[in-house]
């Protein structure tokens, strides 16, 4: 049996030499960055330079940047403390996001501290900018705009700077939960208008447990978690030294070699594509996910014709082929319930066939393209 990773969008490998850095401090610097002593100033040194470096490939300035554990943390962050701090009265968001954005609003919706309008969604999954444009117009409260700039279900691309110009031109606040984008996608802070976001370094081949939040300065935000200083006052806790020297890395190199490695990972999602409508007939892929400009190069959502009855185990069948992947994201791939994004762009037949994602890295290869689709066909066939 051939073992197949096609599960990057829910989490990727280190990198060889991430690892080998990581290690290097965990020997070497281990000492608690707060401390004053050597030990403590070289791990502070780790982390500082990790900032620096950061920023400056964001566009940005060290001061913006804030470790966190992860994307979730720094979605909850920015969320929570815009009510608390920033006076915001209404979110706008969409019923396609990652749920670490839409618990978080749905709780604060409940605790009455917020009103929520979401704005519409077409069927290829992206967001109607007619609709966003007339909720901010009609908004009458202080308004946070939170809206992901790849979804990581399907796919779609957010036009960012265009929803960074309307949220400018009615003086709303945007945030944008851009895990599956930074990393894969040059991204300037200088020349979009986005006044947070949340980023994650396990999805570019980074560990896991470590993020960042982006924070524009001035913004007034306060922190969530209370204790110590650090992270300039916003996130108490000591840091995770060798998990931020490791997304350092991570995001170096994904940078550094970004052209060739998408270069790549395009021609194989095609291939996967290719190969998929020759071998599968009635193959559908979901909200555009194969259009070029639309959908992001890193994965693709199917629908498979496959009968009710079988389309339970659909998922066990690979896995136990050794083909990692997912019905949606890793995050409620344990629940009963069915995606929350595809029920949003699916027509009801589509919804009572099995959809699953593939995503892609540098690591994959043609050779475990063409087992997958295989095992795939042999399925739906039998």
């Amino acid at each position: 049996m051939q073992k197949v990773y096609f599960d990057n969008a829910a989490t990727t490998q280190l990198r060889p030499e991430v690892i080998t850095k990581m290690v290097s401090v965990l020997e070497e610097d281990f000492g608690n960055p707060s401390s004053t002593h050597g030990y403590g100033r070289s791990a502070k040194n780790h982390i500082e330079h990790a900032r620096k470096n950061i920023a400056s490939r964001l566009g940005v300035s060290a001061s913006e940047i804030i470790f966190t554990s992860g994307g979730t943390e720094a979605d909850n962050l920015v969320i929570n403390s815009a009510v608390r701090d920033l006076g915001v009265r209404h979110i706008i968001t969409s019923k396609i996001e990652h749920h670490a954005v839409l618990h978080t609003v749905q709780e604060i919706e409940t605790r009455t501290e917020a009103s929520v309008s979401y704005v519409s969604v077409q069927k290829n999954g992206a967001i109607d900018y007619e609709h966003l444009e007339s909720l901010l117009d009609k908004s009458n409260n202080k308004t946070l705009v939170s809206l992901m700039h790849i979804n990581n279900e399907v796919g779609t691309m957010l036009d960012i700077e265009r929803v960074g110009d309307l949220c400018k031109k009615y003086n709303a606040l945007f945030h944008s939960d851009m895990v599956q984008s930074i990393g894969h996608y040059e991204v300037d802070f200088n020349k979009i208008h986005v006044d947070f976001t949340a980023v994650s370094a396990h999805k570019f081949h980074g560990p896991k447990g470590v993020g960042f939040a982006y924070i524009r300065k001035n913004s007034g935000l306060k922190p969530l978690i209370f204790g110590g200083e650090q992270e300039r006052g916003y996130r108490a806790g000591t840091e995770s030294v060798h998990n931020i020297v490791g997304m350092d890395e991570a995001l170096r190199l994904s940078y550094e070699n970004l052209e060739q490695e998408k270069s790549y990972i395009i021609e194989l999602k095609q291939y996967f594509v290719e190969t998929l409508k020759h071998n599968i007939k009635g193959v559908k892929f979901n909200a555009d996910c194969c259009t070029a400009g639309h959908s992001t190069y890193t994965l693709i959502n199917i629908c498979l014709p496959v009968s009710n009855e079988k389309a339970g185990i659909l998922l066990f069948h690979l896995d136990i082929n050794g083909i990692a992947s997912s019905k949606g994201s890793a995050c409620q791939s344990g629940s009963s319930k069915g995606s929350h994004v595809l029920t949003e762009i699916l027509s009801e037949d589509d919804m009572q066939k099995p959809s699953v994602r593939f995503s892609f890295s540098k690591y994959n290869t043609k050779e475990e393209v063409d087992y997958t689709v295989d095992v795939l066909k042999k399925f739906i066939e039998s």
